[in-house]
Parts: structure tokens; C-alpha cells; sequence
């Protein structure tokens, strides 16, 4: 793993390529999930616990501005107390964290983790939490986006 983080999402594309099974691809996401920054405990609330995970995931955003291109960009903080969904949460981050509140709103994950192998590999149950995380960012970044035309 490079020391990027979150990495960057060809990198990450381009390593789980190289491994040979899943069981490898799975020993990564626990590997990635390790990296996770430690999220602070006060945002553990019930107001940022994303519905639709088995396991608890907390998810927030903040924004930064671009002096260069004036253009607001989300960050994303998450954590679980599942090691795997930690793993998950890092994939997210290298496809989504930085980017406007419009590429979020646009952009459609699933091919992205079609090439990791996550459509087929993982249980019905942590897919539809992958795609609960998903769906909440991009409930959030339609939020900033109402919020910052008015």
C-alpha cells in the first residue's frame, strides 16, 4: 500500500487486480480498514449512523474550500466497529473523499466497485451496507449543494 491515504482510487483498482483470489482481496480490506483514521468520539452519534449497515457505521462530512478553482470540496470522516466495513469505508473514501458535492451526486459507484470485485465477492448484507454508505454521502452532498446555491 502506498502512504497515501485515502489511496488513490487507480492505485487501489490496480491492486486488488493483482491479487489472485478473494481471500486476498478480503485480507486487503481488513489491511486498508487498520488504516482507517481514528474517528473522534464525539461524532459516534445517532444523527450520523448510517441506516441500512448490520454493522454501525458513523459517516460526516466537511468541506474545504479551492482557492484556485473556488469550488467547495467534501471530505468524508467514517468509521465502524466492524474491521471489514472499516476496509469499505477506506474504498469509499478513495472513490469519493475531496471531490465537489456535484461529482458525488453524479458519479455511480458501482462500476468502480465492480473492479474490485465487491458486486460478487461480499455477502448480500455487507453490499447493501456499501450501498447504504453510499446512498447516505450522497444524501449529504445533496444537502451542501441546496445549501450552497441559496
Amino acid at each position: 500500500m502506498s502512504s497515501q491515504f485515502p489511496p488513490a482510487m487507480d492505485d487501489l483498482v490496480e491492486e486488488f487486480e493483482e491479487l489472485e483470489d478473494w481471500d486476498e482481496r478480503y485480507d486487503l480490506l481488513i489491511d486498508l480498514g487498520r488504516e482507517l483514521p481514528e474517528f473522534p468520539a464525539d461524532l459516534q452519534t445517532a444523527e450520523n449512523v448510517v441506516k441500512g449497515c448490520m454493522s454501525t457505521v458513523w459517516l460526516v462530512t466537511t468541506t474545504s474550500q479551492d482557492t484556485e478553482t473556488n469550488q467547495q470540496h467534501i471530505h468524508i470522516q467514517a468509521d465502524s466497529d466492524s474491521i471489514i466495513v472499516k476496509g469499505l469505508i477506506v474504498v469509499l473514501l478513495s472513490f469519493f473523499d475531496g471531490h465537489t458535492a456535484e461529482d458525488i451526486i453524479r458519479h455511480d459507484a458501482e462500476e468502480y466497485f465492480g473492479k474490485l470485485g465487491l458486486n460478487q465477492h461480499l455477502s448480500p448484507q455487507r453490499r447493501n451496507g456499501l450501498f447504504s454508505m453510499v446512498k447516505r454521502l450522497k444524501e449529504l452532498a445533496v444537502q451542501f449543494a441546496s445549501n450552497s446555491d441559496r
